[in-house]
């Protein structure tokens, strides 16, 4: 039975955070997280900060104008050790709606995986160390909504409460099993992340499941009802899939009617959905014709990392990530945190041929060059030995 746990604290004025500002001057260690409104808004907002310090949970509510810029400075205190579990959503939310800056962070779930747990999600984290189950149906919930339910408060603040707890715990273990070096990194990692925020990109279209499959024709409809699509998502302030899902783009560009009325029968296009978009549809399947068909996909730029490289840096890449495998096999933890995927893709690019290269390069962890230093040059070396020699076929292609 889980216990009672006392009312987090609601602060949702001015006077209600100088009064949190205040307990947190008298703690080294606080736990953080956010709830955003992502599937429910064109551009993801952070709709609640969970904080709990001191024995005591907090909810602050930035959407009831409360201004939450003195937090900032709170979070970038080095002095003050910041506990997330899965925190890079968060950190990338604080920096790119609110410039704030990070140090001292410490991610429950980067140290869980350290540690070998195939399942480092903070409900079975909870479960696993506290008896305790979180109400997932609550995670896509509508957190801009006003008032909260209090489900949603309940569930809200079990995010942050046994965070504290739950890192001394690990803490302990990392020690034995020594691996703390892998979570310091990882976490110092977390505070020099991007926030740069990605516009939308026309040339998405191709990640549609079946756009390669279409005619040139076909393919330039698609472009340009993907780019319709994204206009009336910002427009109406909400998600683009919530304004139509990617297989009715796909079925309108395959059919590319040229009429309201051939809109009907169209796979989740409601009658309602014609009535509110269906000229705008018609309108931009017409403009479509005009244009020239797209012969040529554009480039889809892979997610590992691996985009720009020529066929011969694509054999060291793969053969890196093969190490990589083994390596992480070994060591009973994930891939990405012997080496993740941009620094592997750096090494690629900068063939270091000893340790003192490898440690150059940016992105690679003091402790990665220790321990795996000369086995990753050695990959890298093999790679150039067979370059070399002719070994190495550069017509070779990916898939």
């Amino acid at each position: 039975m889980q216990e009672e746990l006392p009312d987090p604290t609601l602060v949702e004025d001015e006077e209600g955070l100088d009064a949190l500002l205040s307990e947190l001057e008298g703690v080294d260690e606080l736990a953080v997280d956010t709830e955003a409104d992502s599937f429910f808004s064109y551009r993801e907002k952070v709709c609640l900060i969970q904080i709990t310090a001191a024995g005591r949970d907090y909810l602050v509510d930035p959407l009831a104008g409360v201004d939450i810029a003195p937090l900032g400075a709170v979070l970038a205190d080095p002095a003050r050790v910041k506990v997330f579990h899965d925190g890079e959503y968060d950190v990338l939310l604080f920096k790119r709606e609110y410039g704030f800056e990070f140090a001292s962070l410490f991610d429950t779930r980067i140290a869980v995986a350290a540690l070998g747990s195939e399942s480092p999600g903070l409900a079975n984290v909870l479960e696993e160390h506290f008896g305790v189950r979180l109400d997932k149906s609550l995670q896509r919930s509508d957190w801009s909504s006003r008032p909260l339910s209090a489900r949603q408060i309940a569930y809200a603040r079990l995010d942050t409460h046994y965070l504290l707890s739950l890192k001394e715990r690990l803490e302990a273990e990392l020690e034995r099993n020594g691996r703390s070096v892998i979570v310091e990194g990882e976490c110092r990692r977390l505070t020099e992340l991007d926030g740069t925020v990605v516009g939308f990109r026309p040339d998405d279209w191709v990640r549609i499941k079946g756009a390669r499959g279409l005619s040139p024709v076909e393919r330039r409809s698609l472009h340009e009802l993907f780019s319709l699509r994204d206009r009336l998502a910002e427009r109406s302030d909400l998600p683009p899939f919530k304004v139509m899902g990617a297989a009715t783009l796909l079925a309108l560009a395959e059919r590319a009617p040229r009429d309201e009325r051939g809109l009907s029968g169209i796979p989740g296009l409601s009658p309602r959905l014609v009535r509110r978009f269906g000229a705008q549809l018609v309108d931009t399947l017409e403009e479509a014709r005009r244009q020239e068909p797209i012969t040529r996909m554009p480039e889809r730029p892979p997610r590992d990392g691996s985009a720009g490289l020529s066929p011969e840096q694509l054999e060291l890449f793969d053969r890196m990530k093969g190490w990589r495998k083994k390596c992480a096999r070994e060591e009973g933890f994930d891939s990405s945190l012997v080496l993740n995927r941009h620094a592997l893709a750096r090494i690629v690019h900068e063939r270091p041929l000893t340790v003192a290269d490898l440690a150059g390069v940016s992105g690679v962890i003091a402790w990665q060059v220790e321990r795996y230093g000369e086995s990753i040059v050695e990959v890298v070396r093999a790679w150039e030995d067979d370059l070399s020699h002719g070994r190495i076929d550069t017509r070779r292609r990916r898939c």
